[in-house]
């Protein structure tokens, strides 16, 4: 089946799923998740929601806090293409996104990884994006999810470019993100609002 994966860089990629279990919203990741836990952590948040909710598909950011994690906080690229967005993000929350990202087999993330290429920046500093060339991912999706389309547990070979950042500091952040992999690009910009901790 044909997949339409999407956010900070995904391409429509033939993957085998096992249907018919629908997925729970995703509890915890842990601040020492592996890349490739990590990767399947996000995929499912990614893959938790239909178009017009689904934080990819998100304009303005108003689907930004979707089933997020108790103890991560993950951010979104688009499904191509340039979205703003606002986001507030609970305190001491680390935050984890990708900034280019794909699944599929080995030969799919092979080519992917190929040209991948992005950049983000946190309050006009650069950051340094992790790059995971190719592990294997398990994802839990639900049906009419924006991500896949089908209901079911996927078991695939996850890749990108992705930062993982430790909670910020409350108040105000600007976060810009653009990638590109192939003809497949995408850019973000978050005015992201961090809340105080509760006294």
């Amino acid at each position: 089946m044909k997949f339409n994966c999407g956010l900070v860089g995904l391409a429509a990629i033939a993957l085998a799923a096992l249907a018919g279990c629908r997925p729970a919203s995703p509890t915890t990741v842990g601040a020492g998740a592996s890349s490739a836990e990590l990767q399947g952590h996000w995929w499912t948040w990614a893959a938790s929601e239909p178009e017009e909710t689904n934080p990819i598909a998100d304009d303005d950011g108003s689907a930004c806090d979707r089933n997020q994690p108790r103890d991560m906080w993950f951010l979104a690229g688009t499904f191509g293409g340039h979205a703003k967005r606002a986001c507030t993000i609970p305190a001491g929350r680390p935050v984890a996104f990708p900034v280019m990202n794909s699944f599929g087999d080995h030969t799919d993330c092979a080519a992917f990884m190929i040209s991948a290429y992005g950049t983000a920046f946190l309050d006009g500093e650069m950051l340094e994006p992790e790059t995971y060339e190719g592990e294997s991912i398990t994802l839990h999706s639900v049906r009419g999810n924006a991500v896949t389309g089908t209901e079911g547990h996927i078991r695939a070979i996850g890749c990108g470019l992705w930062v993982r950042l430790q909670s910020l500091e409350p108040g105000a952040h600007a976060l810009r993100i653009r990638g590109q992999s192939g003809e497949f690009s995408t850019g973000v910009d978050y005015a992201l609002t961090v809340e105080a901790p509760s006294s």
